[in-house]
C-alpha cells in the first residue's frame, strides 16, 4: 500500500490520525522522529516549525503517494507557510483536526484560510476521538492510495 505522510505543528493531531488509520489505540505520545507505520508517515512538529528542517519532511515526502497538511483550528500560531504544497509536486489534501474543540468560526475559518494558501486541494475537517469526518477522510485515502497498485 501506498502511504500518506502527516505534516503539522506539534500536537496538531498527527500521531492520533496515524494511530486511528492504523487502528491502534489512541494514546498520546510526543513524535520524536519520523515514524513509519504499514500506510502512513508521522513526521515531528519539528520539522515544519523550523525552516532549516524542511529537508526533513522533503526527504520523508519521497515515500508518500499523498501529503497531508495537518492544521489546528484551536491554536493562533501558524507554522504552513503560503504555497507549501508547491515542494512536493504530489497530490495535497487539507486536514483540520480538533473539530469538537474548535469554539470560534474565525478559528476554523482561520485554519481553512491557512490550508488554500499552502495549496491544498482538498481540505477535511476531523475530529478523531469522536470519530467527525474520519470515515470520509479515510475512505478517500484508501481510494487514492490503492490506486493503480
Amino acid at each position: 500500500m501506498e502511504k500518506v505522510i502527516f505534516i503539522g505543528k506539534t500536537s496538531s493531531g498527527k500521531t492520533t490520525l496515524c494511530q486511528k488509520l492504523n487502528e491502534m489505540d489512541l494514546k498520546y505520545k510526543k513524535t520524536q522522529s519520523v515514524e513509519v507505520y504499514s500506510n502512513a508517515i508521522d513526521t515531528p512538529g519539528e520539522y515544519l516549525e523550523n525552516r532549516r528542517l524542511y529537508s526533513g519532511i522533503i526527504m520523508s515526502a519521497v515515500d508518500a503517494k499523498v501529503i497531508a497538511l495537518v492544521a489546528d483550528p484551536t491554536v493562533e500560531e501558524n507554522y504552513i507557510p503560503p504555497s507549501f504544497a508547491s515542494t512536493f509536486g504530489k497530490e495535497i489534501i487539507g486536514i483540520i483536526t480538533k473539530m469538537n474543540l474548535v469554539d470560534q468560526k474565525q478559528n476554523l475559518d482561520r485554519a481553512r484560510q491557512v490550508l488554500k494558501n499552502a495549496g491544498v486541494q482538498r481540505i477535511f475537517e476531523v475530529d478523531t476521538v469522536d470519530n467527525v469526518g474520519i470515515e470520509e477522510l479515510f475512505q478517500y485515502l484508501d481510494k487514492v492510495l490503492n490506486e493503480n497498485t
